[in-house]
């Protein structure tokens, strides 16, 4: 009995060690397992991921992602040029901003105060614009068919070249004009486009006036903690240079608009208001853009004879040496503290890869590399 009693009030070992929700299988379960896994074969040896398998792989995987990221970033690459130009506007203004702040006044104030600045301008030019050109396409419709049947007659210089260029057939009717619907078409894109980037950039520039604090704050977050005061300190001295190349800009803008204004006033060239408006905007593309609005006016001051058209044209260009060589230089020595032949090649380069965009925003980006590397490469250099 007592043997019996020993035998029933055995129970099966418990390892204490062991989680309560862990199953213990017997040893005959064991055995027949590890018998089964023995028939499958014994386990061999893990892959080499040194393989040229597996290192052509991952390198095809690699160059996948590259590509892939590098097509997406060159599918936005319209939407990053807006973004740019407008943090780079809005950096320029910032200064304006800044000082209303400094007199006590609040950002969504100060934001407020420049945005109608900018529609005041706008609105002045297009006031400018809507007398001649309305004046014009009335003038235009009136003598449409006096002009046409001149230049249809080989009349006039506009015959002359009519005749000359075959096109006496399309204007006496006998031959018709196939306008491709494709043209049509991709001009109505390009000024939807146009007009799409346009309102972008202005309301793009006006959000980041008002969060330009945030903007540079959540920048700064993202710089070690041991380097964020040195960065804010870079950070400031760059935003200094854009708004102060701003700030030239417009100055050396509105002397030449007001240069022009006065010029042809004494001449009696029309449309005075309205040509003076388009130099100072040309005039804020360095280099080539007072060049462009020079032959504009030039071409307008034709109509009051050919000598005051020439003279016109040599006044642009004793304008453009003065403004080079002792106007601009100095502005932009005092604001954005480059060289002027950096200034010369940096236009030409960003005109060269982005157009007047390029142009325009090259002499900041310029300065921003020459502070990095008077700052810190060079320093680096020197300690070496």
């Amino acid at each position: 009995m007592g043997s019996d009693d020993d035998g029933e009030g055995k129970e099966a070992p418990q390892d204490e060690d062991l989680p309560p929700n862990i199953l213990i299988l017997p040893a005959s379960v064991e055995r027949e397992l590890d018998e089964s896994d023995e028939s499958l074969g014994a386990l061999g040896r893990p892959f080499d991921h040194r393989a040229p398998f597996f290192l052509g792989l991952f390198g095809a995987l690699g160059v996948a992602v590259a590509y892939v990221i590098a097509r997406g970033i060159a599918d936005i690459t319209t939407v990053l040029v807006i973004i740019g130009l407008a943090l780079f506007i809005a950096i320029g203004l910032n200064p304006i901003l800044e000082f209303l702040i400094h007199h006590g006044r609040s950002r969504g104030f100060a934001v407020g105060v420049v945005t109608l600045g900018f529609l005041a301008v706008i609105a002045v030019f297009v006031f400018a614009a809507v007398s001649p050109i309305s004046h014009e396409i009335q003038s235009l419709v009136k003598n449409y068919p006096h002009y046409k049947a001149n230049t249809a007659a080989g009349k006039g210089w506009a015959g002359k070249l009519a005749v000359k260029l075959h096109l006496t057939g399309y204007l006496k009717g006998k031959t018709k004009i196939k306008i491709p619907v494709g043209g049509v078409l991709g001009a109505g894109k390009l000024l939807l486009s146009l007009g799409v980037a346009t309102i972008s950039v202005a309301a793009l520039t006006i959000y980041f006036l008002i969060a330009l604090p945030g903007v540079k704050k959540l920048w700064l977050s993202l710089i070690p903690r041991s380097r964020r005061e040195r960065t804010a300190l870079l950070t400031d001295e760059v935003f200094s240079r854009v708004g102060g190349f701003m700030l030239g800009n417009l100055l050396t803008s509105l002397i030449a608009g007001i240069g022009t204004y006065i010029w042809l006033l004494i001449f009696g060239v029309p449309y005075a208001i309205l040509l003076a408006l388009i130099v100072a905007l040309f005039d804020l593309i360095p280099m080539v853009g007072s060049t462009v609005a020079g032959i504009i006016v030039a071409l307008v001051a034709l109509t009051k004879g050919i000598p005051i058209g020439v003279e016109t044209l040599a006044f642009y260009i004793v304008y453009r040496y003065l403004e080079d060589y002792l106007l601009n230089p100095r502005v932009m020595k005092h604001t954005v503290k480059v060289t002027p032949g950096l200034v010369i090649i940096a236009t030409l380069i960003g005109g060269t890869l982005l157009g007047l965009i390029g142009a325009l925003v090259a002499i900041p980006v310029a300065a921003t590399i020459h502070l990095l590397l008077e700052e810190v490469a060079i320093p680096r250099q020197n300690q070496r």
